[in-house]
């Protein structure tokens, strides 16, 4: 069954957003399979939440909403859409903090972050977990790679993106295509390896925003991935217009704000050593080796239905009897001649040493 979620009147593009069982299946593990959780932070999105939360995989583990001080039912619609979500309540201003206090509520083994304005499609979320588990520490989503596209990106924002992002990769020696984009997932072990602002912060209340509060966050996110070595794979993802609302995003000010992150980055990782820094214990395994174990069994098992699917796709050989050879019949072959016997050559050891053939002989 595939479900398409139309878009309300007046906007003329379909919503993306879709529920197709055989594409939302679990990711094929053998042994011990990962458990997901989808952080969504939302501020007013009550009209939005029950169609991205009915559009994800019903395999995960949770759902975390990080509701940023609403006014409107994003709570309670929220609560009605997927039965048991986790609802955190974000400590100060800006998508940065909600993302720390979302990653903080955590339970399970892989994190992915999700936007409630319908503008990531939840339909992706086992691409990127199938990315985890093949080896890679980090999933960053592009929109500019194969598989990957924007609907809504205007051509300046494309622009200033493509400005930062040549930056990035060459201060931080990194391949990124596309540094702005949210759409995210990683392990929850390596948490600590993005040194995210506390989210508890003595004197400052809900009304308040520090650095690395806002939508600094992703492009912090990625440079400190990046500075620390870690392996990062890039999912082609497609991005939606926002479904209902407006976007508080401003490019002029979120861009200058985008540039001194990676000014600063730049400055507090410049002769710094690498350090890819995971936490010795995770609240869903108990153990970090669990995770190795994960990502080990789960590469194993993709590697072996890549074959096997190789195997299935190869065409079955196919045998062709040899016609008899056309022309006249053979002559019958005459008798021996008297005195001597027929001799079955098959019989006999016909092997010639090629040592002892004399190599010369027939030589001018």
């Amino acid at each position: 069954m595939l479900v398409a979620v139309q878009r309300p009147e007046g906007n003329d593009n379909p919503v993306s957003l879709t529920f197709d069982p055989e594409r939302t299946a679990p990711i094929p593990v053998t042994q011990v399979a990962p458990k997901v959780s989808v952080v969504v932070p939302a501020r007013n999105e009550a009209r939005n939440l029950p169609l991205v939360l009915g559009a994800i995989p019903k395999t995960v583990h949770e759902v975390i909403l990080v509701d940023g001080h609403s006014t409107d039912d994003s709570v309670a619609v929220s609560q009605q859409a997927w039965p048991g979500i986790k609802v955190v309540t974000q400590t100060r201003k800006g998508k940065g903090n909600a993302l720390a206090c979302g990653f903080a509520a955590v339970t399970g083994d892989i994190i992915v972050m999700l936007d409630a304005d319908g503008s990531a499609d939840p339909g992706e979320i086992p691409a990127f977990v199938a990315a985890l588990i093949e080896g890679a520490d980090f999933a960053k989503g592009t929109r500019f790679a194969r598989g990957g596209s924007s609907h809504d990106i205007t051509r300046f924002r494309w622009l200033g993106n493509a400005g930062l992002n040549g930056l990035v990769n060459v201060l931080f020696r990194t391949r990124y295509t596309d540094l702005c984009y949210g759409y995210n997932a990683f392990w929850s072990a390596i948490v600590p390896t993005l040194e995210l602002p506390p989210v508890h912060q003595e004197g400052l209340g809900p009304q308040d925003m520090i650095w690395g509060d806002g939508f600094e966050i992703e492009t912090l996110i990625n440079v400190r991935v990046a500075a620390a070595k870690a392996k990062i794979a890039e999912v082609g993802s497609v991005e939606l217009e926002r479904i209902h609302g407006a976007s508080n995003l401003n490019a002029i000010s979120d861009g200058l704000r985008v540039l001194r992150t990676i000014m600063y980055e730049r400055k507090l990782h410049k002769g710094r050593k690498p350090q890819l820094i995971r936490s010795t214990e995770t609240t869903a395994t108990g153990s970090i080796k669990l995770v190795e174990k994960l990502k080990a069994t789960a590469a194993t098992a993709a590697t072996a239905q890549r074959e096997a699917v190789h195997a299935a796709a190869k065409p079955a050989p196919t045998f062709v009897t040899p016609e008899a050879p056309v022309g006249p019949p053979a002559e019958p072959v005459a008798s021996p001649p008297a005195g001597l016997t027929a001799v079955n050559l098959t019989a006999l050891d016909t092997t010639i040493d090629l040592t002892t053939v004399d190599r010369t002989a027939g030589r001018a």
